[in-house]
């Protein structure tokens, strides 16, 4: 792997994690505007504290070394969670500086996996 690619993978790794966590957070101590966001795009109140809880735990394999099939559905996670998010927000018409995080946060989750190295990929066997 070249220079540029792991700093590009780490770059986007910790920006991502970093994302996730925080709104992880936010979404788990329930913080009334997230409430008010998940009330307004049609979704339960104990749905934040679900995606809360895996957004954490997903950083958290992200990140770690080993457990390569844990990071490819955690990569999973955040790709449907963030591409759900993004598409919530443009069904309810909302403006575009609501639809940007989960957008961003998309970005990056894409180039954390494209650029990830082979040490945190999982092993395929040929048939």
């Amino acid at each position: 792997m070249s220079k540029r690619n792991k700093i590009i993978y780490w770059i986007a790794t910790i920006w991502m994690c970093l994302g996730m966590v925080s709104t992880g957070l936010v979404q788990i101590i329930g913080v009334k505007e997230e409430v008010d966001m998940m009330n307004h795009l049609g979704y339960p109140a104990y749905f934040m504290t679900l995606l809360g809880v895996w957004k954490i735990l997903g950083a958290i394999v992200t990140l770690i070394p080993k457990y390569p099939v844990l990071k490819e559905w955690a990569y999973a996670g955040f790709f449907f969670t963030m591409s759900g998010a993004v598409i919530s927000h443009i069904v309810k018409s909302d403006p575009i500086a609501d639809t940007l995080p989960p957008a961003f946060l998309l970005l990056l989750t894409a180039l954390s996996y494209y650029f990830r190295p082979a040490n945190r990929k999982p092993v395929t066997v040929a048939a």
